[in-house]
């Protein structure tokens, strides 16, 4: 897992410079970073050492790091963008005594202390959608599987206490009916459990979005878009 390291504004004035041209001078990164001549070479010195800058006989370009990073760049506003997170809803279901069942996990860490709902994970940086679902499913569950993308829910949450949007998630629905190996009830953060969604229906602590996103995942085909609302102690 890579940190981006955190830059001065005058080094994203610089790297916003670069992003339009192919290359230039000292002097012209000089004249956008606004600073006397010491403290620009101090920053453009800082954006070569980060492998953000490549210097080639006193000309300065972005470099492949520096280029997907300036790429994030909001240009009108000069800083990163906050984008949303994009994940992966496991709908995990089984044949049990005649009725179908699903892996549902209660929450035991914040945010959403005690929630019940069906496991997520994030994606990782250079994974697939289906391999993102295959490794949380087997690190999350302890169960082994193939999964089907059924769909997207685009997610946003706001506190009711502050108006504050705190969560934007994109989530791939992904299916799998073909799970084997034990379930891995208890781990660091939760416990899963097989349900069915009647009994969840019951269940008076479980995600507000649970029934639509389950509902979405098994029928496939799905797009949709949920604005959720969470305050107190519930978030």
């Amino acid at each position: 897992m890579s940190h981006e390291a955190q830059i001065h504004d005058a080094q994203t004035k610089i790297l916003r410079e670069l992003l339009f041209i192919h290359e230039t001078n000292f002097a012209d990164l000089q004249r956008v970073s606004g600073l006397e001549s010491d403290h620009a070479k101090f920053h453009i010195k800082r954006l070569v050492e980060l492998g953000y800058i490549d210097k080639r006989n006193s000309r300065y370009k972005l470099s492949i790091k520096g280029k997907e990073y300036a790429n994030k760049l909001d240009t009108d506003a000069g800083v990163i963008e906050r984008q949303p997170k994009v994940a992966v809803m496991l709908i995990v279901e089984r044949e049990h005594g005649g009725k179908k069942e699903y892996v549902v996990q209660e929450r035991l860490k914040h945010p959403y202390y005690g929630y019940w709902g069906a496991p997520t994970g994030k994606v990782r940086w250079g994974e697939s959608i289906v391999e993102a679902a295959a490794r949380e499913l087997e690190e999350e569950t302890g169960l082994i599987g193939t999964f089907e993308f059924r769909g997207i829910n685009h997610e946003r949450v706001h506190h009711t206490d502050t108006g504050e949007m705190v969560e934007d998630k994109i989530f791939n629905l992904m299916l799998c009916t073909d799970a084997t190996g034990t379930l891995l009830v208890d781990f660091e953060g939760g416990r899963n459990a097989w349900r069915t969604l009647e009994d969840m229906l019951s269940e008076p602590k479980r995600y507000k979005s649970f029934d639509q996103e389950m509902n979405a995942g098994i029928a496939g085909g799905a797009f949709t878009e949920i604005v959720e609302h969470y305050g107190g102690d519930e978030f």
